[in-house]
């Protein structure tokens, strides 16, 4: 005569081992949803934008001395014999020779895209990113 295996571990363990499963999972999934435990704050720096509230701190001409101090990483060249293109207002000027042309006193915000975003927005020949300006008049 064959026993089940219900029979012979009986439905009690068998539940409760499924109630335990059941509450695993919920506090598993529970965790995975749940936020960050730092709160955003305004304090928080975003490293692919610049605001006149940092550069405006320090005297600095051109958009290039500013990127230069506080961002230097855009500027690094990564594999790639394209350098970083710059756009001001959205209109290509060049490379990030172009950069130094830019008096700062115009500039609204600086932000900086990878390769991948650049070369998605863009098209080829911004595999080392691009870095877009707007100035105060655009920015209005």
């Amino acid at each position: 005569m064959k026993r089940s295996l219900l029979t012979l571990v009986g439905t009690r363990p068998v539940k409760r081992i499924g109630v335990a499963l059941l509450w695993v999972a919920l506090v598993t999934v529970g965790s995975a949803c749940a936020g960050s435990a730092r709160p955003r704050t305004a304090s928080s720096v975003d490293h692919n934008t610049l605001k006149p509230e940092e550069f405006g701190q320090r005297p600095f001409n051109s958009a290039f001395e500013a990127i230069e101090s506080l961002r230097p990483n855009w500027l690094y060249r990564r594999g790639s014999e394209s350098d970083v293109q710059v756009y001001v207002d959205d209109t290509h000027l060049g490379g990030q020779g172009e950069l130094r042309t830019i008096r700062l006193s115009s500039v609204a915000v600086i932000r900086h895209l990878d390769g991948i975003q650049a070369t998605a927005r863009y098209g080829l020949g911004h595999d080392n990113g691009a870095i877009l300006v707007t100035t105060r008049a655009a920015g209005r």
